[in-house]
């Protein structure tokens, strides 16, 4: 079987992480100095040398999701590396991560990303991560395949995730979605080809069809932002291909203050569209709390 494809694009928490591997280390000035990791370290560690937990409680696995992530590790690889605690016979047993281990095997790969944890001072390890996860530089979906482990993984909440990369948890939950995008554009979103921006209006589609439609749509004609938001709004995300002397209505004056007025009093995206008789306000949010805080916000 072919080992997929690397992307060269790092490997989400493991740029927390001081590397083992000379090749792998970011290029020195990229970002500050990382907080020393005590007792832990980032490595490629072969397939074959890592061992089952013999605690893991899940024994059965869903099929569809796991083949989910086979698509995706062999799309973009595998952002959320495993944990692992090094054995007195040179071999690895696993700590996090049986799910992203059986695709990974799935996918064909010889090697996987790891955080090798000698310390059991599992709260240490979490506190060095966060004090990290601002000094280095992410793509928008390695940050947020970074955050999402954070959470799973090490019990991180995103209140402290807000508190200690000074980030609204919208702005977190925000960025956390961008892994509900389907494997081909979240390869087009981590490659630079698409921006965060692109990518949370091709989030407001109800399936991944149009979202791979619209995002080839999006690099084909050289779509901005807005334009993306537009053509969602006004429903144009079918196979139908508007001319291109097609252009986002301009605001009025008074529609781009409300606009930006409302998106700084709610601490979200906020779009506002202009029709001849009618217009419409679009208000984004990431999940059930972001909109009862909205919700009240707005009544108050």
């Amino acid at each position: 079987m072919n080992t997929p494809k690397r992307s060269g694009l790092g490997r989400g928490l493991g740029d927390l992480l001081q590397r083992t591997d000379p090749e792998l280390a970011p290029p020195s000035g990229d970002a500050e100095e990382l907080v020393s990791v005590g007792g832990a370290r980032f490595a490629e560690v072969p397939i074959a040398e890592i061992r089952p937990n013999p605690k893991q409680p899940r024994t059965v696995f869903d099929e569809d999701q796991l083949a989910e992530l086979v698509s995706s590790i062999s799309e973009v690889g595998l952002l959320q590396p495993i944990v692992v605690r090094p054995l007195d016979d040179g071999g690895y047993e696993l700590v996090m991560g049986e799910r992203r281990l059986r695709a990974s095997q799935q996918a064909g790969l010889s090697t996987i990303p790891a955080i090798v944890r000698r310390t059991e001072e599992a709260d240490l390890l979490r506190d060095a991560l966060l004090e990290n996860l601002h000094r280095v530089q992410l793509n928008p979906l390695e940050e947020a395949a970074a955050y999402q482990q954070m959470m799973s993984d090490f019990a991180c909440t995103q209140e402290e995730l807000s508190t200690r990369i000074k980030r609204s948890r919208p702005q977190i939950s925000n960025t956390i979605r961008l892994l509900q995008l389907p494997a081909p554009v979240q390869r087009r979103v981590a490659a630079g080809v698409l921006s965060a921006g692109h990518a949370r209006a091709i989030l407001m589609l109800p399936d991944a069809s149009a979202m791979e439609h619209l995002a080839t749509r999006i690099v084909a004609e050289g779509l901005s932002v807005r334009a993306a938001e537009e053509i969602v709004s006004v429903g144009e995300h079918g196979t139908r291909r508007a001319p291109r002397s097609t252009r986002p209505v301009e605001l009025s004056p008074a529609a781009e203050e409300l606009q930006r007025e409302l998106g700084e009093r709610l601490d979200t995206r906020v779009l506002v569209s202009e029709g001849r008789a009618k217009g419409r306000i679009v208000i984004e949010f990431a999940g059930p709390e972001d909109l009862e805080r909205i919700a009240e916000i707005l009544t108050t």
